[in-house]
């Protein structure tokens, strides 16, 4: 997703008065009266007024992103509060980890995972699948701000090339995500700030609310957009500023809904929808396993 331009006004106001000195002598009544003018010119004033406007970037991210840390629940979740309205319509713009596109084409790659993005994501050995088992991706997509981006992902190889094909359409269908990146361990037990919007697959965590593995932790489960699309189930909201985005009937810019690419291209390959669950709904989740 916001260009301002300069406005230059020039005023010059020009100013050349004129002053007449006379001087007049008495003569005798056969004489002549003469009068005699002199004439002051005073340099003409050139006054330059500059206006300007400031440039704002209607697609900034606030500051605070982040920073605020949520009071926690008996349950160690933050203290679900009120969206703030500068979120109540998220189009932030994507920090660009990986350098972006050229052009709007679709790009991507597979392949085994780097070691150092191995050692800055949530793997660890207790972990239910193997180094080996991953694939990393980078993929174009298109960002609330309006130009196209490279993220990145790991997920299970097995699923590589289909979800690849998913993102390739969420791309053609200029499907905007905010960020598409690699969540660390250090992400997963900080404390809550309730504002996180990360596009991602891996993630070696339990399910919440459970001491089972999630589907993540496999690489088998994908979330999209997840502050637009959040988890919702009974007074727990994740992320827990986002509790604007549980009233679906307010349609806004980066939400999945039924019926559309994201929810079409992974009923296709046979992935489950959160937003399918009547005991709560994760309109971010997608998973293999339907779980």
């Amino acid at each position: 997703m916001r260009r301002g331009l300069a406005a230059f006004l020039l005023l010059v106001v020009g100013c050349s008065p004129s002053g007449a000195a006379s001087s007049i002598s008495t003569v005798p009544a056969t004489t002549t009266a003469t009068t005699a003018t002199t004439t002051t010119t005073v340099p003409a004033i050139t006054t330059t007024i500059v206006a300007t406007t400031s440039t704002t970037n209607p697609y900034a991210r606030p500051d605070w992103l982040g920073t605020r840390l949520l009071p926690l629940r008996p349950d160690e979740f933050g203290e679900v509060q009120p969206t703030p309205p500068e979120m109540r319509d998220r189009r932030f713009e994507t920090l660009d980890l990986l350098p972006p596109p050229e052009d709007d084409v679709f790009h991507s790659t597979i392949g085994p995972i780097p070691p150092d993005v191995r050692a800055r994501s949530s793997w660890v050995p207790e972990c239910p699948v193997a180094v080996a088992e991953l694939s990393y991706l980078t993929m174009s997509h298109f960002g609330f701000d309006q130009r196209f981006h490279t993220g990145e992902m790991i997920v299970n190889a097995s699923v590589a090339e289909q979800v690849v094909e998913i993102f390739r359409r969420l791309h053609e269908a200029r499907f905007p995500i905010e960020q598409m990146r690699v969540i660390t361990k250090d992400e997963i037990d900080a404390h809550p700030t309730g504002d996180w919007n990360d596009t991602t697959s891996f993630v070696c965590r339990p399910a919440v609310g459970s001491d089972s593995w999630s589907q993540h932790a496999y690489g088998a489960a994908i979330d999209i957009n997840p502050f637009h699309n959040p988890y919702y189930k009974g007074d727990l909201v994740l992320p827990e500023l986002a509790s604007a985005y549980v009233d679906r009937d307010d349609v806004r810019v980066g939400m999945i809904f039924e019926g559309d690419v994201a929810t079409q291209g992974f009923a296709e390959i046979g992935w489950g929808w959160g937003g399918h669950w009547s005991s709560l709904k994760d309109w971010m989740h997608f998973s293999l396993s339907g779980t």
